[in-house]
């Protein structure tokens, strides 16, 4: 499901209202300030990598981060990002080179479709972040929102045990 953008004629739509820090670049917020996120992210930006799955914030595909927490881009409003620092799988490679985690998740072989593999990357990214050792239950915890349809989620808890050994 397409998130829907409002009309240029709605009373909500300004042409320049605030600004946010998108994958480390200041980035003026246009538009609606009730888009969904990632919308704003995919269609204003460029930035495919988030996922529209859903659109109802039960599958994980669009998980980005802001101010250090995952949350579903679908459900979340540009307004909710003005001021704030955001992070989304584009934003996890420096210098061409990936981010341990996908790393660790492509030498696993993790995913099958890739689908999910944006969300369920920034899901860990949020995880490690704020606990390199997290326990099973928080491991699952953290990506209960994430639905992959293809893995069975073995190899992708195989490579979250290698993450940990690696301490991320």
């Amino acid at each position: 499901m397409q998130p829907v953008i409002a009309n240029e004629s709605d009373s909500a739509v300004k042409e320049e209202w605030g600004e946010a820090w998108i994958n480390g670049t200041p980035t003026k917020l246009t538009g609606d300030y009730r888009t969904p996120v990632v919308a704003f992210l995919r269609e204003k930006l460029g930035l495919k990598g988030t996922k529209i799955g859903c659109g109802s914030g039960e599958c994980g595909a669009c998980t980005i981060i802001v101010n250090g927490e995952a949350v579903c881009s679908c459900l979340f409003p540009l307004h909710r990002i003005e001021g704030a620092e955001v992070l989304t799988i584009e934003g996890l490679s420096k210098n061409g080179m990936l981010h341990p985690i996908q790393s660790i998740l492509m030498q696993h072989g993790a995913f099958q479709c890739g689908y999910c593999a944006p969300g369920v990357i920034m899901s860990l990214f949020a995880l490690f972040s704020s606990n390199p050792q997290p326990e099973d239950v928080t491991v699952r915890e953290a990506l209960q929102g994430n639905i992959c349809r293809c893995s069975g989620y073995v190899k992708l808890l195989e490579a979250v045990d290698e993450m940990r050994r690696l301490a991320i």
